[in-house]
């Protein structure tokens, strides 16, 4: 059970260096939500925590004595760091953990304190003694190959979302906002209250939807695609059990997207019938931030 935790530390590290060095110049930059400020300091502390890595994962497949050990202080050094940078109010920024793409989330403390322990029991011996070389070999070849194959799975997974993704985007250009549907653009909006923005959100983005909706169906994608943006906060309102809010909204049908930033206010607005034109209402509340100041 050791060899299998062991090589299963192993195998994070391994793909943790990989992915930061797939986009070094970004993850470098992503290191700048730790309080790394030069970018020439960036990269120093890049290519140091990718070699830690690396040589951790390394004596880790070696099985080396001290290896469950050094990966212990690791995970706890990377837990530290994420700790330190959420309490600094920067949940949502990038965090280079798995690459560039990586931001930085409660959650990740706690998914690095869990490594942190695994590689802990390990060193206490408290998963089982010590196997012998071909035992460890074996365990080594057998646990790297179902990594693979789930590896594997999970990029066939992606690669579908990502050709669904790209159907909805190939249906035209730009949301349909008309100035006197729905709510006014500008104005703080009493129904803003019933959208949970979370800590670190930038816009809020209401979708309204319908049950009867074909169309609402086929959008679905899209919608959850945006949802999964930490930076956004998304919540559909069904004609029916939410009619209060489309009756405040004056929303003329389905589908149709309201964004507003924090206060409440409508930045943008519009009737949208593929991602693209629903990402549009995003980048054009984004650029009216500025120009819609309502006092609170």
């Amino acid at each position: 059970m050791d060899t299998v935790a062991q090589t299963m530390l192993a195998l994070v590290l391994l793909a943790a260096a990989g992915l930061k060095l797939r986009d070094r110049e970004r993850s470098a930059d992503a290191l700048a939500t730790y309080g790394l400020a030069p970018a020439q300091l960036r990269m120093v502390a890049l290519a140091l925590i990718v070699a830690a890595e690396l040589a951790v994962a390394g004596v880790l497949i070696a099985g080396l004595d001290w290896a469950p050990a050094a990966a212990c202080a690791l995970f706890a050094a990377f837990a530290l760091a994420a700790t330190a940078a959420l309490a600094a109010g920067r949940a949502g920024r990038p965090c280079a953990c798995f690459g560039s793409r990586s931001r930085l989330r409660p959650a990740t403390a706690v998914e690095a304190l869990v490594w942190a322990g695994l590689a802990f029991a390990v060193a206490r011996g408290w998963l089982g003694g010590s196997p012998t070389s071909y035992e460890r070999w074996l365990t080594v070849a057998v646990t790297a190959s179902l990594a693979a194959v789930v590896a594997l799975a999970a990029v066939v997974l992606a690669l579908a979302r990502e050709v669904g993704v790209l159907r909805l985007s190939l249906a035209g250009h730009g949301a349909l906002e008309i100035a006197e549907e729905g709510p006014r653009v500008g104005e703080r909006q009493p129904w803003a209250g019933e959208l949970a923005v979370r800590p670190g959100t930038l816009l809020a983005l209401a979708i309204f939807s319908s049950e009867g909706c074909p169309m609402c169906r086929r959008l679905e994608p899209a919608v959850s695609y945006l949802a999964a943006d930490p930076l956004l906060s998304v919540r559909v309102f069904d004609e029916v059990a939410d009619a209060g809010t489309w009756s405040a909204a004056a929303v003329p049908g389905s589908p149709y997207a309201v964004a507003l930033d924090a206060a409440g206010v409508a930045l943008a607005k519009g009737t949208f019938n593929s991602l693209v034109q629903l990402e549009s209402i995003v980048a054009t509340a984004r650029t009216r931030e500025l120009e819609f100041a309502v006092a609170l």
